[in-house]
């Protein structure tokens, strides 16, 4: 049985230091629980993984391509965690999920419109044009009791001429962890329409109890269409350190990828590769003990809003360390500028997820109950 190691809460001094835009932009009086950072010190088995490379020097240029230590270290996670069957020569470093999802779109994808869930995480609402493609978008109702991916306006919008889904699952900001047969549903209708898929799993080693995270990639008749981003940054609380993964089942796609100048792709570190290898390999104790923390902060949570904020609607939450609530019934159209001023706690704004969208907020609750708990408070005295 792997060795659990326990959580520990930084100090507001620590986190300053530490978390240099979550803490660092924001006034001494400020709590910021907005970017989807987490205020607990470093996994001590990815720490000193870390110190030693770079008391060895390892500051240099990454090996370019395919990294087997790094790969194998992933491929035996997913195993572990979601059952999943990944081969190693699918395993590609990236600088991050986002630049993956660049990537995928720039080498892989037709010249057509991407498909977006929306509300949906604020960097991807604009990286389908940054590869001269037009987003078309799945609306989420707002006042839907769960996130689900309408299948009806999916096939509509492949037929009007899309021909890529870039599907973020677990979803961010939802918290919603897509089942099995939603998953199917969803590659009928791209099988139907020979679409393909992105699928950004990021959050994927973040599925709390309850839940259970299906890979679009262990789905049958996927492995010809779609890809897959994954990364140990948001479990590990190491996104400074530059290094995702994407997973390429298909020959020919892992084909053309080679095929591409290095400056498609050339700028993750050795450094996150090292960390990586090292939460993959050895990080399973310490995820554990993360995870029993996140749940206990989503139990939390729900009682300071029944307490401070019951007008509040939140959603459930499958996964993640953020919660997407909706607080239009408080009567401010952009809440998170009231907490701020008023509360002084920082929270993202709704409209970062989807611009015409009012009264929402996403809060991130990887903190301590201390925090979280004066936090839902001050954010009760502002907005109510």
């Amino acid at each position: 049985m792997t060795d659990r190691r326990p959580i520990v809460d930084l100090t507001d001094e620590e986190a300053r230091r530490g978390l240099l835009l979550k803490w660092g932009i924001v006034p001494d009086d400020v709590i910021p629980a907005w970017v989807a950072e987490m205020d607990y010190a470093l996994d001590p088995v990815v720490h000193e993984a870390l110190l030693r490379a770079v008391r060895d020097g390892v500051t240099g240029y990454p090996v370019f391509g395919h990294t087997p230590e790094l790969a194998e270290a992933y491929a035996g996670f997913a195993g572990r965690h979601y059952g999943s069957r990944v081969e190693p020569e699918w395993v590609l470093p990236v600088v991050d999920v986002t630049a993956g999802v660049r990537l995928a779109l720039d080498v892989l994808s037709e010249d057509a419109p991407v498909v977006f869930l929306v509300p949906g995480y604020s960097p991807q609402l604009d990286v389908a044009a940054l590869t001269g493609r037009r987003r078309v978008d799945v609306v989420v109702d707002p006042d839907a009791t769960r996130a689900e991916v309408d299948l009806d306006q999916l096939d509509a919008l492949f037929a009007a001429g899309a021909r890529t889904l870039l599907l973020t699952q677990p979803h961010n900001p939802w918290g919603r962890v897509f089942s099995r047969s939603e998953l199917a549903g969803i590659r009928d209708v791209v099988v139907r329409h020979g679409a393909r898929v992105v699928s950004d799993e990021i959050h994927a080693p973040l599925v709390l109890p309850g839940a259970r995270h299906t890979s679009y990639l262990d789905l049958e008749g996927t492995s010809e269409h779609a890809v897959a981003i994954v990364a140990a940054s948001k479990a590990f609380n190491i996104a400074g350190l530059r290094c995702a993964q994407l997973l390429v089942p298909s020959g020919r796609d892992r084909a053309e990828l080679a095929a591409e100048p290095i400056a498609r792709n050339d700028s993750w570190s050795p450094l996150g590769v090292v960390a990586a290898i090292a939460a993959y390999a050895d990080g399973d104790g310490w995820l554990a003990a993360l995870i029993e923390r996140l749940d206990a902060q989503r139990t939390l949570l729900g009682r300071l809003l029944a307490e401070h904020l019951p007008r509040a609607r939140m959603r459930p939450m499958d996964a993640t360390y953020l919660a997407w609530l909706d607080l239009r019934d408080y009567g401010h159209d952009d809440p998170a500028a009231v907490a701020l001023e008023r509360g002084r706690v920082y929270v993202s704004t709704g409209t970062a997820f989807q611009p015409d969208l009012p009264g929402h907020v996403r809060l991130n609750l990887a903190t301590s109950p201390e925090r979280l708990t004066e936090a839902v408070r001050r954010l009760g005295t502002a907005l109510g």
